[in-house]
């Protein structure tokens, strides 16, 4: 039993396992982003990356996705790991990534129960019998979102805030001192920025939220350090369509 979960832990930390997992949600985000049109919603890092690589004279639609499959094809050539998925593994991915996301949506509750909000949400809590047809945008939405807010603070931003604080150490000679301490800057950094950056474009800032979505950056992150980027993307997905199915009066 033991050798059976070690075996899987390592094998879905492959970059091409977490490429032949993200695949499916990948098509199923363009197709419904292509199928939807005008009612398409976007989120904020895929619009900012989008708009980065028309400025560098990139705008064609599918170089994002294709990179995002690039990146993790390149990854997976330096690791040296054999050119084979196990689709039980895969399977086993998306249980693990409904399971940690739960365990998010339970933090996100008892943070309000912390704020004395307990009594109001829980008679009110329900899971919606049926998607509604104007939700269908949200749920391709989020998927979405749990993909390329992950590339983007994660999977691009964790090795380069890593990078940087390492070139700095560098400089002030204290490299040795700072190297076990460069993944935690990295992730409290990225952790920081994915809060942040739910508050650009929109109306108010609560502490509360920004609390609770640097956690959610600091839990993604250890995820994708530890789990790989696959089961980062699909617990974040898995986070925000929950929040879809769950509502709070």
């Amino acid at each position: 039993m033991a050798e059976a979960s070690d075996k899987y832990m390592e094998q879905s930390r492959r970059p091409l396992t977490s490429l032949a997992f993200l695949v499916p949600l990948l098509v199923l985000y363009e197709g419904g982003i292509i199928a939807l049109g005008a009612d398409a919603l976007r989120n904020g890092p895929e619009v900012w990356l989008r708009s980065l690589l028309a400025t560098l004279d990139f705008g064609q639609y599918f170089l994002l996705p294709v990179l995002i499959v690039g990146s993790l094809l390149a990854w997976h050539h330096t690791t040296g790991d054999p050119w084979r998925v196990s689709p039980g593994v895969v399977l086993a991915m998306f249980v693990e990534c409904a399971v940690l996301a739960f365990l998010l949506l339970l933090l996100a509750q008892s943070q309000r129960w912390f704020e004395g909000h307990l009594n109001a949400m829980l008679p009110s809590l329900r899971i919606q019998a049926q998607i509604d047809p104007k939700e269908i945008g949200k749920f391709i939405g989020y998927i979405g979102a749990g993909i390329y807010e992950e590339f983007l603070f994660r999977l691009m931003l964790i090795p380069l805030v890593s990078a940087l604080v390492g070139l700095l150490a560098s400089l002030l000679r204290i490299e040795r001192r700072l190297q076990l301490f460069k993944p935690v800057i990295a992730v409290l950094v990225t952790s920081l920025l994915f809060s942040a950056a739910h508050y650009i474009g929109a109306e108010g800032f609560e502490w509360s939220t920004f609390v609770f979505r640097f956690i959610a950056g600091v839990f993604f992150a250890v995820l994708f350090l530890h789990r790989g980027f696959g089961v980062a993307a699909g617990t974040h997905a898995a986070y925000d369509l929950y929040t879809l199915a769950f509502t709070a009066g």
